[in-house]
């Protein structure tokens, strides 16, 4: 049977565009795994890597009006929202360089022998290689930074470890042109093409996950998917690390003097972070805990009029459309919840964002009302209207792992009076970053940012945004004994690569 074709679909449309290419075959999936893990000898040298990556953020830039109109064409996020992601995608592969040339990422750790120390030391020498073949699946919402440029390629690659990318279907153009870039940058280091590798389709998926030469797996996308890739990762005859982020709900607690100082200014806030991107963001404020009282109302107030001048927009595909206007049907015909602004279809191929209310009281038992406290794809989110400070813990004590938790506190509560610590200690198990009087939507990309959370926001502790990323991709290896003239330059005692690190005990930079 000829393999399906892969077409680049309008998503402002329906309609198909162009046919890019035909979905892998096993043997196809094969011969880029095999290729990527052979390309593994020429990022040895840190000094390639980083320059690898530098030359490709140069190339990416260079073919920015090209990459943005066909990044638009396939997901409508418009050109400005993908200047900035693309230039954010930059951004990251140039930090990855300086983290290359640093060094501190490799851990080296070295201990001289200690006849002395009980039970006695000997000679031990740790530091951190490149765990292999990465696969990477592509994201539907974020066509460049959580693509095949994206974070996942550039800590891989950064890590010494070529990439095997499992294309997303929303981009399928994009992601071939992207790819093209990736691999002249890797040509003009010396570097084989092949370190780069891309597959279309969903069987192509599962036989990238289940190859024996793929030694760990990024993913970001929905809960069934990352789950199903994830038991698949671990059911190999040699499981490998799946690092995926699933799904986040991302809850928001509005105390209620923080609704009493600034209600108006936190509903316009919180009209502007749930519609960002038509609500297709993983850090989106899905649930928004707030006070039933006169301040509530003021909160609920400005966030209706807020929501009502937003615009309709269209979903990155039709699929998504579908599932949303689905979504919050069923959602707005429980008893007792309200939608002061409906969201829905905004036209045929456009959605309009609404938000929905319920009293909290519902959502802190099992039953009924459990469909609100899963992410819903779009520009909706929820807002539980509690009567005290009982009611919101127990809506809290229901929740899953997740990627963001918000509090707003008054300015009282924020210097640490009244429940500000008590509420902030209450948030942290529930998240991997927590913010207070701010919005979830944005992430930086930042040495100090984490990008994860206990699951099914992520798979693992780890994170996908920032410095640290790298770390997933990389294990530690000790050497005892090793005569000086058989260790890599990492470990030896001259450190002849000034890398920093931590010698008999003493940190040296």
């Amino acid at each position: 049977m000829a393999a399906a074709p892969v077409w680049s679909v309008d998503p402002r449309t329906g309609k198909q565009r162009e046919q890019v290419a035909v979905e892998a075959t096993a043997q196809e999936v094969d011969a880029a795994v095999r290729a990527a893990d052979q390309a593994r000898g020429a990022l040895t040298d840190r000094a390639v890597r980083a320059a690898f990556l530098r030359t490709a953020a140069e190339r990416l830039e260079a073919a920015k009006d090209q990459l943005v109109e066909a990044a638009d064409a396939e997901t409508a996020l418009g050109p400005v929202r993908l200047t900035g992601e693309l230039a954010r995608t930059c951004y990251q592969l140039r930090a990855f360089a300086d983290i290359v040339d640093e060094g501190a990422f490799l851990d080296v750790v070295i201990n001289h022998p200690d006849d002395t120390a009980t039970p006695p030391i000997p000679d031990l020498r740790r530091y951190k290689v490149p765990l292999g073949v990465v696969a990477v699946y592509s994201a539907s919402n974020f066509p460049f930074a959580f693509s095949v440029a994206g974070g996942d390629t550039a800590s891989a690659l950064a890590a010494g470890c070529p990439v095997v990318v499992k294309a997303h279907p929303d981009h399928p153009a994009l992601s071939e042109l992207v790819a093209k870039v990736l691999r002249t940058a890797a040509k003009a280091h010396g570097v084989p093409a092949g370190v780069v590798g891309l597959v279309h389709g969903f069987e192509a998926g599962i036989a990238l996950i289940e190859h024996p030469l793929v030694s760990a797996a990024g993913f970001t996308g929905s809960v069934r998917g990352g789950r199903a890739l994830f038991d698949a990762a671990a059911a190999r005859p040699v499981p490998i690390p799946f690092h995926g982020e699933l799904g986040s709900l991302n809850p928001v607690l509005i105390t209620e003097a923080a609704a009493a100082e600034r209600a108006e200014a936190i509903g316009a806030g919180l009209a502007g972070s749930m519609t960002l991107g038509v609500g297709q963001f993983c850090v989106k404020p899905g649930l928004v805990l707030a006070p039933a009282g006169a301040s509530g109302d003021r909160l609920v107030k400005s966030l209706t009029d807020a929501v009502s001048d937003t615009d309709p927009g269209v979903l990155l595909d039709h699929r998504m459309r579908d599932n949303f206007l689905a979504g919050v049907a069923e959602r707005a015909e429980l008893p007792e919840v309200d939608s002061p602004v409906t969201p829905g279809a905004g036209g045929e191929h456009t959605v309009s964002a609404g938000f929905l209310t319920v009293p909290a009281g519902k959502l802190a038992q099992e039953g009924t009302y459990d469909l609100l406290l899963e992410e819903c794809f779009g520009p909706v989110t929820v807002v539980a209207r509690y009567e005290d400070e009982a009611e919101a813990k127990a809506v809290l004590s229901r929740l899953p792992g997740n990627l963001t938790a918000t509090v707003h506190l008054s300015t009282e509560e924020a210097a640490g009076q009244g429940r500000g610590p008590e509420l902030l200690a209450e948030l942290t198990p529930l998240a991997g970053r927590v913010l207070v009087n701010g919005w979830p939507t944005g992430v930086a990309v930042a040495p100090a940012q984490h990008h994860g959370g206990p699951y099914p926001a992520t798979t693992s502790t780890s994170t996908s945004v920032g410095g640290t990323a790298i770390e997933r991709w990389l294990r530690p290896v000790v050497y005892q004994g090793a005569p000086e003239a058989l260790l890599p330059p990492e470990l030896r005692d001259d450190n002849p690569l000034g890398l920093p690190r931590r010698f008999n005990g003493r940190l040296e930079r």
